[in-house]
């Protein structure tokens, strides 16, 4: 195990290609999904927050449900587009980073865009008359919002990029786990536990740690810094 360890630890500070290789594809497609699924997620949330519609409150509880979505039940249903047989299966994308964006960023929507809601709908409390006698409806209020709860906003960003790059099934179902195209620090620590090269494996294991601590370390130091701040 100690040897294991050391190994390890001199694959990290030699900079291995095939490390660097698996952790920068791992942060590209994670980052990715975050940067498409806040495209859509950030002003849902904040629509849902402001304005009252028929089924308002099955949508909300639809999405909190679906923050809990199984991986493997994403993956399985972006599997089913890309197939050959699917609807999108002419485009082929199937095990290609690309799909691996589509499916996490599947998973990241909902948590967003749950967490967005949620945030956007505290400040609107807060908010409302002054906005309102500045002559700002709800529609003219949800970027001013946002940027109110930028630093709130960023927390639910981290959190949704926090669950993408510690997936595996998905990701697995419709990459394939394949080298120097789609393999993934998740994949990759799976495979190569099974392979019996730990060394590798924890390597990938130790950077995937330090990055989930980076992670919720920047959320606690937003969340402070957002309640210090503004009081919230």
């Amino acid at each position: 195990m100690i040897e294991a360890l050391a190994s390890a630890f001199g694959l990290m500070l030699t900079g291995d290609a095939e490390l660097l290789g698996i952790v920068r594809l791992s942060l590209g497609v994670s980052l990715s999904a975050v940067f498409f699924a806040s495209l859509l997620a950030l002003p849902i949330g904040a629509a849902v927050a402001l304005f009252q519609f028929p089924g308002r409150s099955a949508v909300i509880v639809l999405l909190n449900a679906l923050m809990g979505l199984p991986p493997v039940v994403a993956g399985l249903m972006v599997y089913l587009l890309l197939s050959r047989a699917g609807p999108l299966g002419e485009l082929g994308l199937l095990f290609t980073p690309t799909a691996m964006v589509i499916v996490q960023s599947l998973l990241i929507f909902p948590v967003v865009a749950a967490l967005t809601r949620q945030i956007i709908s505290d400040l609107w409390v807060e908010y409302r008359d002054q906005l309102t006698s500045l002559g700002a409806g709800r529609l003219r209020a949800i970027p001013t919002l946002l940027w109110d709860g930028r630093y709130s906003l960023i927390t639910a960003l981290l959190a949704g990029f926090g669950r993408a790059v510690a997936e595996v099934g998905a990701v697995l179902i419709v990459g394939g786990n394949i080298a120097g195209v789609t393999r993934v620090m998740t994949t990759a620590i799976a495979l190569e536990t099974n392979k019996g090269n730990l060394t590798l494996a924890l390597a990938l294991g130790i950077i995937l740690m330090l990055i989930t601590l980076l992670v919720n370390g920047l959320a606690y130091g937003l969340g402070e810094f957002s309640r210090q701040r503004y009081g919230g």
